[in-house]
């Protein structure tokens, strides 16, 4: 189980960062873009830096959805693999059998 000031956490940064994507994208894709001048360019990167940390995506971590495990996480379940074993061993997981060859 992890902290739950560590869940807390990550919950901030997703909503950080859901209100700061529109205009993450639009500042990468004046940097991206051939056609902007090296000062437009310049500014968006300025920009782009003054905007917070948490506003980054990179910054959010996938945790277990059960109880916040930050490593071993499968995407696929949205659990760590710890939580997907056990859940697929009680037949919660539709589709999931325990392999035989």
């Amino acid at each position: 189980m992890a902290k739950k000031s560590k869940i807390a956490k990550n919950e901030q940064r997703k909503v950080v960062a859901a209100r700061y994507v529109e205009r993450r994208r639009a500042l990468k894709a004046v940097i991206a873009s051939p056609s902007s001048s090296p000062e437009a360019k310049g500014e968006a990167v300025v920009a782009l830096q003054k905007l917070p940390r948490d506003a980054s995506p990179t910054r959010i971590r996938n945790r277990d959805a059960a109880d916040g495990r930050p490593r071993g996480y499968l995407r696929k379940f949205g659990l760590s693999r710890v939580k997907t074993r056990a859940a697929a061993h009680r037949g919660e997981l539709p589709g999931v059998t325990k392999s035989s060859w």
